[in-house]
């Protein structure tokens, strides 16, 4: 009998991605994506998505200098993960509104040239010193200079960042009520978070009810449904286990996590 010969020649580079999904979709049958704002990826995140411990460095080294990706292909820049590992995440990633619809007017306004800014867009990288204030100092009256900001915006404003106990990211302009997208935009070409507040975080795994309701994004009503599967359990052991509860607004849990520890 004769013995055939396989012809059969590896290609190392599509064999690579191959076993690149095979591992990184080892690490996710164990977790369930939502939609996340990737700025605010942790060292646990990052690793349970498939990043290497350098492409998260990576990302918090530019975190670190107040700057912001609203991207995937920003995203990608930053961190220099491979094309296949950004098809898999981009479709969970979530940016702010704003950035988003910025990007939007940009490519309309210039026919498709999208290397053009959008005035809408702030720069993160164009702080200049002296000419940009806090914006966990200003004053709702420092606030009307904006235009299209009155008095009863620049008090909500104020309110709910005293209520936040201050801003920890610019991106939570945005969640004032009734703050439309290209008002936030005006107002952080002015106003930046230059000194970040001290915060007392909410211990989830003893606080009661009331007092995990005291943080703006949490009803009372599901932060007794916290406090119930909290107990139902035994503990809660990561965040992400926050998003089972019924209600619980997890487009935001990686800023409510900000304010929360286990």
């Amino acid at each position: 009998m004769t013995e055939k010969t396989n012809s059969f020649l590896e290609d190392g580079e599509y064999q690579a991605k191959i076993d690149e999904l095979r591992s990184r979709n080892q690490k996710k049958d164990s977790i369930t994506l939502y939609p996340f704002n990737p700025n605010f990826i942790t060292d646990y995140k990052g690793y349970v998505l498939g990043l290497s411990t350098e492409e998260i460095d990576r990302l918090h080294v530019f975190r670190a200098k107040n700057q912001f990706v609203n991207s995937g292909e920003e995203f990608q820049k930053v961190t220099l993960i491979s094309d296949s590992l950004l098809e898999s995440l981009q479709p969970y990633f979530k940016f702010p509104e704003w950035t988003q619809k910025g990007r939007y007017e940009t490519l309309v306004g210039a026919g498709s040239h999208s290397s053009m800014k959008s005035e809408s867009v702030p720069d993160h990288n164009a702080i200049v010193p002296g000419k940009v204030k806090d914006l966990n100092s200003a004053t709702a009256e420092e606030l009307r200079s904006v235009n299209g900001i009155g008095e009863k915006l620049s008090q909500r404003i104020v309110k709910f960042r005293d209520h936040l106990g201050g801003f920890l990211v610019e991106e939570q302009l945005g969640h004032v009520y009734g703050l439309e997208p290209e008002v936030v935009a005006k107002v952080l070409k002015d106003y930046r978070i230059l000194h970040s507040p001290a915060i007392s975080k909410i211990n989830i795994n003893q606080a009661t009810p009331r007092d995990i309701s005291k943080l703006v994004y949490i009803k009372y009503e599901v932060a007794a449904r916290i406090v119930a599967f909290r107990e139902a359990n035994g503990g809660i052991t990561t965040f992400d286990e926050l998003i089972e509860i019924e209600d619980f607004p997890s487009e935001r849990l990686d800023i409510i996590k900000l304010y929360l520890q286990l």
